[in-house]
């Protein structure tokens, strides 16, 4: 990971040589390496499901216009710079937080960025507002679909919900500090709401960046039946209320006031799925009507697809730190029943306890120089795994609640890998929408972003 390369193979290869020097055979090994990818893919294709509907239905709303139709008239909201960058900044938080920020970006970066920069923000502000809200905030909580704690919590063998609610907080916390840094560091660049030249070239070249999907949709949105425009309309205010009745009611059960229990882990990304689901059949069939039994496959297949190419990866990682956990170690080794099922993780730790200081600030600030660095390969899940295994075994020695070191851990790894740290992540869809280098965009990240996760690691070690 220091030298900007996946850890895919040395995983697997790690993988292959514990389980055929536990064993004592060769064969074993082989079988080990599939069981523990076998046993990643089984505990977390809920989290490919997910993301394949959240993804589906974007791309269902695109189709209809719903999608555009839904940020359009925050473009009004945008009366300065100032307000803009807040504007922006509150906008991609809500969409990421049940869409995610990559699939989000495109809508927000076609439509609101060129808004902003016509308003007086410049397009770095912008770039900044989006990637430290998104990819930042919205990501390293993920508190809707829950993809991030989920990994953090089978790591460490706690509840998904002990690590999302901790993890809410302390991403608010760094946004929060990395936005206000943020804004300061472009409050003298934002200009008063008068058009110059140079802002209509930056809003023109932005224009350009609109993805291929995005042209075709608007090309496609001008000559469909006025029936699917009053659809449009009707989707545009529909979803963002389905997907405010599920927040409501997952507050509600949280704190009892629903008899049917709280949506934790699983069960809430079975309800928010299911909403997505629904919606999504409803809006292919308004807009291809008997033609939406094939397109809705199509729709599907790109979720599918997406969701590979973001989660894909994370399987073999998850499945060798899956490994080091009691938990799982029987199955992927294949132990019959009676074997007791080795923890290595937790025993590791445990032979070299008396080397590790019994200083909850040191290791708190190591779990996240950890994740930080687990994250520069450019995925910010790919890390949670081994962050949440050093949580759940270091907790115990310096008498620190285990989910909240999960949880400072999945901050240093989300907002390093998931694109506002480094040049080679998904931090290159943002600053090609705002038109600006990706490398001065995550140098601009940089100071905002530490600052921000010093502060909410402190918080969290006071508090918890």
């Amino acid at each position: 990971m220091l030298f900007r390369r996946g850890v895919i193979i040395p995983t697997l290869v790690g993988t292959f040589l514990i389980g055929w020097i536990y064993k004592g055979s060769i064969v074993s090994g082989f079988q080990a390496v599939y069981n523990a990818n076998l046993t990643a893919a089984k505990e977390l294709f809920t989290i490919f499901l997910i993301i394949t509907f959240m993804v589906a239905l974007l791309a269902s709303l695109r189709d209809i216009g719903a999608d555009r139709r839904m940020v359009q008239p925050i473009q009004k909201l945008m009366v300065n710079g100032h307000i803009a960058f807040f504007v922006l900044a509150l906008v991609t938080y809500v969409i990421s937080l049940f869409f995610w920020p990559t699939p989000a970006v495109p809508l927000i970066g076609a439509l609101l960025i060129p808004a902003a920069i016509r308003v007086g923000l410049p397009a770095m502000g912008a770039a900044m507002a989006i990637a430290l809200a998104g990819q930042g905030m919205a990501l390293s909580s993920d508190y809707v679909m829950q993809v991030a704690p989920m990994l953090s919590a089978k790591g460490a063998g706690l509840p998904t919900a002990l690590v999302a609610d901790k993890a809410m907080i302390l991403s608010l916390i760094t946004g929060v500090v990395s936005l206000g840094g943020a804004y300061l560091l472009n409050r003298k660049a934002i200009r008063k709401p008068v058009t110059t030249e140079l802002q209509d070239e930056q809003a023109a070249a932005i224009k350009t960046q609109m993805s291929t999907e995005y042209l075709e949709a608007a090309a496609a949105i001008e000559t469909v039946d006025p029936t699917v425009h009053r659809w449009s309309k009707f989707f545009s205010i529909l979803v963002p209320l389905s997907m405010l009745g599920v927040i409501v009611v997952m507050a509600a059960s949280k704190f009892g006031g629903t008899s049917m229990g709280g949506f934790e882990g699983g069960d809430g990304a079975a309800f928010i799925g299911g909403v997505a689901v629904i919606l999504l059949i409803l809006s292919c069939t308004v807009f291809s009507k008997f033609k939406a039994l094939d397109n809705i496959s199509e729709h599907l297949i790109e979720g599918f697809v997406f969701a590979f190419k973001a989660m894909g990866p994370v399987i073999p990682i998850a499945g060798f730190f899956f490994l080091g956990n009691a938990d799982f170690s029987k199955s992927i080794l294949s132990l019959g029943e009676g074997v007791a099922a080795p923890a290595f993780l937790y025993d590791l730790v445990m032979s070299i306890q008396y080397a590790i200081p019994s200083n909850s600030f040191i290791t708190a600030f190591g779990i996240l120089v950890i994740g930080i660095i687990a994250g520069l390969e450019g995925s910010g899940f790919s890390g949670l795994p081994l962050t949440g295994s050093l949580s759940g075994a270091l907790a115990p020695t310096v008498g620190m609640d285990p989910s909240a070191l999960a949880a400072i851990g999945q901050m240093g790894s989300v907002w390093s890998g998931g694109g506002t740290l480094i040049a080679w992540s998904s931090l290159v869809a943002v600053a090609g929408f705002a038109g600006v280098s990706a490398i001065d965009l995550a140098r601009k990240n940089f100071l905002p972003v530490i600052i921000g996760l010093s502060v909410s690691t402190i918080i969290a070690i006071l508090v918890w």
